[in-house]
């Protein structure tokens, strides 16, 4: 139990960071007059944007393996659409269904 709150508390975090990064982004962006000019709002970056830009290798070192060791079909529909999605999304959700399944008391 004590694992899974950890794990969820670290997703968590890690997406509310996803979050406040992608605000700031926008915080600065708008500061200085290129969202006005360019017609860009506020972006939410990918999961896979962020894994990219964090750890570009880890991400081609994961697609490869998936393609040709585990099963194509899981990259292309199921992995690559959730790198499409929001990072914080993508760290979030699961990281707050980890906390509550860890957080139950067994009576």
């Amino acid at each position: 139990m004590v694992f899974l709150r950890v794990t969820g508390g670290i997703l968590l975090l890690a997406g509310i960071a996803a979050l406040g990064f992608d605000l700031w982004q926008y915080v600065q962006s708008s500061g200085q007059g290129i969202s006005q000019s360019t017609g860009q709002g506020f972006h939410l970056a990918a999961a896979g944007e962020l894994w990219y830009r964090l750890s570009p290798g880890t991400l081609n070192l994961t697609h490869a393996v998936t393609q040709r060791y585990v099963l194509p079909e899981l990259w292309d529909p199921v992995l690559l659409t959730v790198l499409l999605w929001p990072a914080f999304l993508v760290l979030a959700v699961p990281g707050l269904v980890l906390f509550a399944l860890g957080s139950l008391r067994r009576r």
